[in-house]
């Protein structure tokens, strides 16, 4: 929560009052798991541990599809990612 003003290179500032309580909720429901302890690298989530553990069965040529172009196009494959649900239920990796 902290360096919203620059957070991936988009300012996601908030009012205090949404911080606060954004905040609490993710110290209440955060993970347990080493891997989402650890601190996501300052420039891209694409490069985070959490991030490389999740999608570690993708080879480095499906990303490079002209369907998907890159790690970071979560909706060419999360197929609810527009509404947050990134639930491996709703994945489809396009050919």
């Amino acid at each position: 929560m902290n360096g919203l003003e620059s957070h991936y290179g988009t300012d996601a500032s908030l009012d205090e009052a949404t911080v606060i309580e954004i905040s609490n909720w993710l110290q209440t429901n955060a993970g347990g798991h080493k891997a989402a302890r650890a601190e996501p690298p300052e420039d891209r989530i694409t490069r985070s541990r959490w991030f490389i553990h999740e999608h570690d069965d993708i080879r480095n040529e499906v990303w490079l599809r002209p369907s998907i172009k890159s790690a970071a196009n979560c909706a060419a494959c999360h197929t609810r990612a527009e509404q947050g649900d990134f639930d491996e239920d709703f994945v489809r990796i396009p050919k």
